[in-house]
């Protein structure tokens, strides 16, 4: 049905939509001081808009509002109908103390308790 509109409308209904979906997340982006929104989120990746980045690599991390949300590490991003589609080779949860580099016995006498 879309196909028999004027090409301006249909352009100008495609960036209203964009920005909906923009102002609608609270999810967000934020690598070197840049913040950019996500307009969709996945298992496995996310979408950003095209016109504010057209590549994307490395550690970024995700936040909801001002929540960290995780680290995802960008392995793959690819410009697809106006949106950069990026895919993560893994995404770590936050913690609130920094990793052990030995085991702990939680059975054993006196072990702090995590």
């Amino acid at each position: 049905m879309l196909e028999y509109l004027p090409q301006e409308i249909r352009d100008g209904l495609a960036a209203a939509q964009k920005a909906e979906m923009k102002r609608k997340s609270r999810l967000r982006v934020r690598f070197g001081g840049t913040e950019i929104p996500v307009l969709r989120l996945w298992d496995g990746g996310f979408a950003l808009d095209a016109d504010q980045i057209r590549n994307l690599r490395g550690l970024v991390n995700l936040y909801d509002g001002e929540r960290l949300v995780c680290h995802c590490l960008i392995v793959c991003a690819v410009v697809e109908n106006g949106e950069l589609l990026c895919e993560f080779k893994r995404a770590t949860m936050p913690t609130d103390r920094p990793p052990v580099d030995f085991w702990r016995d939680e059975n054993a006498k006196g072990a702090p308790r995590a």
